[in-house]
């Protein structure tokens, strides 16, 4: 007997599409306009193997359609589809029970397969669980396929508290993504607690991370929690976690295989139910290879990878984050919001921001500040985006603006470390690396006008690792 599926959309091409491409798997296919019809079917008809229903539709919505659906003994898989892609529809759909998350536009042949996969699953008996819990908004913006794709990722992870692995690239909101999966599990009730440990001195993180006896070390005049206690029952977020020292991964991995672990001073093993969230701009598999990243540590955090596209990734999703910041800094200063004229975004969305989301939103917060008139208009945006240098031009021409190519300093580099062991001097890396950061930090926050955020974006890092970078090479006293 053949499989029936049903199509819920009130647009007539899509049911069209996706009956041809069904009936040709031998699948038997009925379309309704309306969740209301398709319900009123459902009192009177037999129930169909398998719903594929869009999510904005007049009268009833996917959303309560899937829910209602969900009372009813035995019900099929539900598949929700939808042109409007955020988080809140994502996870929204999948915590109410759907089988899967179709974003339009979609493929056709991935969409019968998802469907088949609904049927098999079916056939199986294998059924989702029910509605969770009301979930509070999260401010991620993206309607990129990219973004589309990780907002899936969050959805699907909505019930679980496995271990999650973020990486991508600084300021592209990976603590974001971090709070909204801790918003979206069975631990959003509890605590989750944050901790970047590019911003913790090496001496530091170990109490910060397992907390400290009462006379561990000169200043612990009291017993202080650590994180891991205060996550207790909750959700522990590791930022930067490439950066760990590796004597710390060591104790970190012990944790995270039996739940236990001393605080610095103590004698007594304590025990935690935490779910690990990490994330980090390297490549940690890069730093396995090298020697400065424990493997089996990175097997134990890299159980799920989710990656935050760059901006480079997502240009098309620009001018919904330039709408969103410039409403956003305009509330937050008490100002009425500028906008920024066609030109100005199409600007915008060929720049390469290598502050990724963190850089745009900071320059939508300048051009609030600094532009002149409500419109924002080209020539308003701030010289640091645009790094040209001029090339020679005939005389009496204008200027010809170019961009400047990069210069092979690595000869130059050779050369240094030929005439440092000529000298006979060892330990190369242990002088010519602080020199290098010294003259790059420096050179970035000269670019930026002493802007660490700004600065820290040039270099690819955080701004709290700047920050300690600046510290231990006692640039402050500059």
């Amino acid at each position: 007997m053949e499989p029936i599926v049903w199509i819920i959309d009130d647009d007539d091409s899509i049911r069209w599409v996706l009956e041809r491409a069904l009936q040709r798997h031998a699948i038997a296919v009925r379309g309704f306009e309306t969740a209301d019809a398709a319900w009123a079917a459902l009192e009177r008809d037999p129930v169909p193997d398998t719903i594929v229903a869009d999510i904005r539709m007049p009268g009833l919505n996917g959303l309560d359609f899937l829910a209602r659906m969900q009372t009813r003994p035995d019900p099929p898989p539900v598949i929700i589809m939808t042109a409007f892609s955020d988080l809140e529809s994502a996870v929204g759909a999948y915590q109410t029970g759907a089988f899967e998350y179709l974003p339009k536009p979609f493929d056709v042949d991935e969409a019968v397969a998802l469907v088949q996969r609904a049927l098999e699953a079916r056939r199986a008996g294998q059924e989702n669980g029910p509605a969770g819990p009301e979930i509070e908004e999260t401010p991620i913006i993206g309607e990129a396929p990219a973004m589309q794709e990780m907002f899936r990722a969050i959805g699907r992870l909505s019930r679980s508290n496995i271990t999650v692995l973020i990486n991508g690239e600084s300021g592209t909101g990976k603590e974001l993504v971090a709070r909204a999966l801790h918003q979206h599990s069975p631990r959003a009730d509890q605590p989750l607690i944050a901790l970047n440990t590019a911003a913790i001195p090496k001496d530091l993180l170990e109490s910060e991370l397992f907390g400290h006896e009462r006379g561990a070390f000169t200043g612990a005049n009291q017993s202080r929690k650590g994180r891991f206690e205060q996550a207790d029952g909750g959700t522990l977020f590791l930022d930067e976690i490439g950066d760990m020292p590796f004597d710390l991964q060591t104790r970190l991995l012990r944790v995270l295989s039996d739940g236990t672990f001393y605080r610095v001073g103590g004698h007594t093993p304590i025990r935690v139910d935490v779910r690990i969230i990490a994330a980090t701009h390297q490549d940690l598999e890069e730093r396995v290879r090298a020697g400065l990243f424990r493997e089996d540590l990175f097997h134990r955090l890299n159980v799920i990878r989710i990656h935050v596209p760059s901006l480079r990734e997502r240009p098309e999703d620009i001018p919904l984050l330039v709408q969103h910041f410039m409403a956003e800094v305009a509330q937050e200063l008490g100002v009425e919001a500028k906008t920024m004229r066609p030109e100005v975004v199409a600007e915008l969305q060929r720049l390469p921001w290598p502050g990724n989301v963190r850089q745009l939103e900071n320059t939508c917060r300048w051009l609030t500040v600094m532009a002149s008139g409500r419109e924002v208009h080209l020539d308003d945006l701030p010289a640091e985006l645009h790094q040209p240098t001029e090339s020679r031009a005939e005389p009496g021409s204008a200027p010809v603006r170019v961009a400047a190519g990069p210069r092979d300093w690595t000869a130059e580099l050779a050369q240094v470390a030929r005439q440092h062991w000529q000298r006979g001097d060892h330990d190369l890396l242990g002088s010519v690396l602080p020199q290098m950061e010294r003259t790059v930090i420096r050179e970035a926050l000269n670019a930026t006008g002493g802007h660490r955020q700004q600065a820290a974006a040039l270099l690819g890092w955080g701004r709290n690792t700047l920050t300690r970078k600046i510290q231990e090479l006692g640039l402050d006293d500059e």
